[in-house]
C-alpha cells in the first residue's frame, strides 16, 4: 500500500523558513509530502535543494512545463504558512499564482485542506481577511485560525513565533477529515 500523498502549499511568511519541520512530522506521520512554493516562499525564505533532498521529490514553484511530470494526485492538502495575501486571494477566487490555482481546484474537488494562517494581530483584524477565512470555512476548508490553531502575533514580533508555530494541528486536521 502506497502513502497517502500531501500537498504542501508553502506561502512567503517567516515560517516557511522552519518547512522542514512540517515535513519530518507528516513524514513521520506516513505522508509522502509534495511542496508547491509561491514566488514570495522562494525568493524569501525556502532552500529549494535541501527541500528537495528532504521530501525526495522536486519543489514545484509554477505551472507544469511541456514533458514535466504532473504532481501526485493528493490525499490531502495543508496550506503553511498561509499568509494575508493568499487567504484572501484564494476566498475572492483570485488565481494569478501557481499556488492559488491549485488551491482553487483542489478545493472544487472537496479535498480535506487545512489552512494554517501566519498574520500578525493587526492584519488579522481587518475585515477583509475575517471574511476570507469564513468564505474559506464555508466552501469546507479548515482554517486553523483562533483558538487551538494559530493566534496572532503583534506587528514586527513574528520572529517570536516560530518555535509555537502549530504545525502539527494542521496534520491532525486533514488526518481527522
Amino acid at each position: 500500500m502506497s502513502a497517502p500523498v500531501l500537498h504542501l502549499m508553502i506561502c512567503g511568511a517567516g515560517p516557511a523558513g522552519h518547512i522542514d519541520r512540517m515535513v519530518k512530522l507528516a513524514q513521520a506521520d506516513g505522508w509522502d509530502v509534495w511542496c508547491v512554493a509561491t514566488p514570495a516562499a522562494v525568493d524569501h525564505f525556502l532552500d529549494l535543494a535541501a527541500l528537495e533532498d528532504l521530501s525526495g521529490h522536486p519543489v514545484r514553484t509554477g505551472h507544469q512545463r511541456a514533458g514535466q511530470p504532473g504532481l501526485p494526485k493528493a490525499t490531502a492538502v495543508v496550506v503553511a504558512p498561509a499568509t494575508y495575501n493568499t487567504i484572501n486571494k484564494w476566498a475572492a477566487g483570485i488565481a494569478d499564482t501557481y499556488v492559488l490555482t491549485q488551491l482553487a481546484e483542489l478545493t472544487g474537488l472537496g479535498l480535506p485542506i487545512a489552512v494554517l494562517p501566519f498574520v500578525n494581530t493587526a492584519l488579522a483584524n481587518n475585515r477583509p481577511f475575517l471574511r476570507s477565512v469564513e468564505e474559506l470555512r464555508a466552501s469546507g476548508v479548515t482554517v486553523l485560525f483562533g483558538e487551538g490553531g494559530f493566534e496572532p502575533h503583534p506587528p514586527r514580533t513574528g520572529g517570536q513565533a516560530m518555535d509555537s508555530y502549530p504545525w502539527q494541528s494542521a496534520l491532525d486536521a486533514v488526518r481527522r477529515a
